[in-house]
C-alpha cells in the first residue's frame, strides 16, 4: 500500500509517517521503481503501535525504547514495566505542575474585579514576577564576577 493508504490504515498522517522515518523511529519502507513508498501490514502495525504510545504521551525516545523492547522477543517484561512506570511518574509530575498553575490562575482571577477599572491583580502579579526575574538575571553576572575574581 502507498503512504496515503498506510496513513489511513494506521491513523498516523502521511506527514508524521515521513517524520518518524526521518528521525529513525520507524524504518523507511522499500520503494517502487518510481520512488513511491510501499508499506506492508507489518509497517502499518508498527505505525499503530507508535500512534498508541504517542496518544499515551510517550516521547519519541521512549517510543524508540518501547519499539526495541517490542521487537526483542527475549526481553524482560520488567524492562517494559520500568519504562512505563517512569513515564507515569513524569505524567504525575506534569499533572501536579498543571494543577498548581490552575490553582494560581484561579486565585488570581478571584482577586480580579473584572470590571471597567484598569487595575488588574493578574497583570500586576505577572509584572511583579517579571521584575524579580529581571533583577535576578541582572545580579547573576555580578555574582559570577565576584565568585571568579581573586584580586
Amino acid at each position: 500500500m502507498n503512504i496515503g493508504e498506510a496513513a489511513q490504515a494506521s491513523g498516523v498522517s502521511a506527514k508524521m509517517i515521513r517524520h518518524y522515518e526521518s528521525v529513525g523511529l520507524v524504518e523507511p519502507p522499500p520503494r517502487t521503481e518510481g520512488g513511491y513508498r510501499r508499506y506492508d501490514e507489518r509497517a502499518v502495525h508498527t505505525l499503530r503501535f507508535v500512534r498508541r504510545a504517542r496518544n499515551l504521551g510517550f516521547s519519541l525516545d521512549e517510543i524508540r525504547d518501547l519499539l526495541s523492547l517490542w521487537r526483542d522477543r527475549s526481553r524482560a517484561s520488567a524492562d517494559v514495566k520500568a519504562l512505563t512506570l517512569r513515564h507515569v511518574a513524569d505524567l504525575e509530575q506534569r499533572i501536579a505542575e498543571l494543577a498548581a498553575m490552575r490553582d494560581t490562575l484561579r486565585d488570581l482571577a478571584q482577586h480580579c474585579n473584572g470590571d471597567e477599572r484598569p487595575d488588574c491583580p493578574i497583570l500586576a502579579d505577572f509584572a511583579e514576577l517579571a521584575d524579580v526575574a529581571r533583577a535576578e538575571d541582572a545580579a547573576l553576572p555580578r555574582a559570577l564576577d565576584r565568585a571568579t575574581c581573586h584580586g
